[in-house]
């Protein structure tokens, strides 16, 4: 059961905008650690309270919709078997938070046209402004189709007058949406690349079959060509193989994740220390790890920063007195352990790949974790953002 009541506030201050995951973060930091307050009043391990009551598919939101396939259970279980859960808490003061967090990811319509050249490279336009690597991931679901590697192929984001209508780049959007496009217009040239090769050999083009970059007869094993050859004889066996697609996918996929973290606190100075952080997340299929890592790794560390330190300072005309980067305190390297990931891999049945968005639901958990993390240490709840040291030796009645 649940009850939504949503206020507008005017207030004198400078505009908003979207910003990584919009609402959710601030949604889970109110929600996770009340999870954690109900877990500890029945006495119960805040991982196997999530466990009992976590979201599957067919289970209804409060918004409405019923949940897809998604990976939350398989991530929370994750979680309970990793080493990080179980370790001992050296040192004083130090406190262990775990919290989880939700983003429905988006789609919308979008457009490739990928042209093989004569060489056997693949020159790739697409209508998606790359914020987050996905350049590459959507070359590698060309490249997978076609079966050649994918430093053949060269991607290019290209104006409004070059390409299909694209919607925008967001909410974790991309990867999805565009790679759906990007398999389709694979998928078109696999079919000329047949055509290709039956015209050659003379033969239907239902002897024909196209595996692993190579186009086979398929009952005599010595007629075969692969996509260079093929892409060499283009211009003779019929022009210019070229393959294009506009789709709308429908069925974004979900994403969920769970977060670790221990904390240290300085209870006399009231500055609180990432002394470890581990990240688990369904992704659904990770086309390309390292930059679904980084993706993780960026987010939890937008999430940390939100929690201990960034914060506007208004003066009484309205106006931000720390905009610049002097002054608005944000985490860098020096502030923060390595950030370890785990990455689960729930396919999204809605894409041919499995893809699910990964850029969003990482900054989610990170503040509810820590202030269930600095509950842990100092037996103190804090219950606004940033937790800074101020506001925890106010908490500790320091100040």
């Amino acid at each position: 059961n649940g009850r939504i009541e949503g206020y507008d506030v005017v207030v004198n201050r400078p505009k908003t905008s979207a910003y990584r995951a919009p609402g959710s973060p601030a949604a889970a930091f109110c929600i996770e650690t009340v999870i954690d307050e109900l877990a500890e009043k029945i006495g119960m391990d805040p991982v196997d309270f999530r466990l009992l009551n976590s979201a599957k598919e067919g289970t209804r939101r409060v918004t409405g919709p019923t949940m897809p396939l998604v990976g939350f259970i398989e991530t929370l279980e994750a979680v309970k078997n990793h080493p990080h859960y179980s370790a001992p808490k050296d040192g004083k003061h130090r406190g262990r938070g775990v919290a989880t967090g939700f983003w429905g990811n988006n789609t919308g319509p979008s457009s490739a046209v990928a042209t093989v050249n004569p060489d056997g490279t693949v020159n790739l336009a697409e209508g998606s402004p790359d914020i987050g690597g996905t350049r590459s991931s959507v070359s590698l679901q060309l490249a997978e189709v076609l079966g050649i590697p994918v430093e053949d192929v060269h991607p290019q984001v290209v104006d409004t007058d070059s390409i299909g209508f694209t919607s925008n780049t967001g909410g974790s959007s991309v990867t999805f949406k565009t790679g759906f496009a990007a398999y389709t217009a694979a998928q078109h040239i696999k079919q000329q690349l047949i055509e290709r090769a039956a015209k050659r050999w003379d033969v239907s083009t239902d002897d024909v079959e196209y595996t692993d970059g190579i186009a086979q007869h398929k009952s005599d094993p010595e007629l075969k060509l692969t996509f260079k050859q093929i892409a060499a004889i283009q211009v003779p066996t019929g022009g210019p193989i070229v393959g294009s697609a506009g789709v709308n996918p429908p069925g974004a996929g979900p994403a969920l994740a769970a977060h670790v973290v221990d904390v240290e606190v300085d209870v006399d100075t009231g500055k609180v220390e990432i002394v470890r952080y581990t990240a688990f997340q369904d992704v659904g299929k990770a086309i390309h790890p390292s930059y679904v890592e980084g993706q993780i790794q960026g987010g939890v560390v937008q999430g940390i920063g939100w929690a201990l330190n960034e914060e506007y300072f208004i003066n009484d005309n309205g106006h931000m007195v720390n905009s610049s980067f002097l002054d608005y305190r944000m985490p860098v390297s020096l502030d923060l352990p390595m950030i370890d990931t785990v990455i689960v891999e729930i396919a999204n049945p809605n894409h041919p790949f499995g893809v699910r968005g990964v850029g969003e639901v990482c900054i989610c958990p990170p503040m509810a974790a820590i202030s269930n993390a600095i509950y842990d240490a100092i037996g103190t709840r804090i219950n606004e953002l940033p937790m800074k040291p101020g506001t925890i030796l106010e908490a500790l009645g320091k100040i």
